[in-house]
């Protein structure tokens, strides 16, 4: 993860109107001891539960403009989509989450959720 994060943060550098980058972590103070370079980041801390890294991502995207769910409701779509997971992976043949058709499935499935 180091790699990929400090491509991130260059990248972000390079193009600062075109990428915002954001650390997330479950332990306050774990990214300053794992990770020194990036002194001076404010990390968002989810505590490892599904509610705070729903919080996490409401703070982490609040410059967003248009519809903004509060943490029940994005908890309550988690885990109506978390109960279709198996049956998404059984649909498409797969052994992971991470799979292209799965994750596109899971996608259309949370936006089912929220969309008239």
């Amino acid at each position: 993860m180091p790699f990929e994060l400090g491509m991130t943060v260059t990248w972000a550098k390079l193009n600062p109107t075109l990428h915002t980058w954001f650390v997330c972590e479950t332990q306050r103070y774990r990214v300053d001891r794992s990770l020194s370079d990036l002194g001076g980041t404010d990390p968002n801390i989810h505590d490892g539960t599904i509610s705070g890294v729903m919080r996490e991502l409401c703070n982490a995207f609040v410059r967003r403009n248009g519809p903004r769910p509060t943490v029940p409701q994005m908890v309550k779509s988690y885990r109506i989509v978390a109960r279709r997971k198996e049956a998404i992976m059984i649909d498409a043949g797969a052994d992971s989450l991470f799979e292209a058709r799965v994750f596109e499935d899971l996608v259309y499935a949370a936006k089912a959720l929220v969309e008239p």
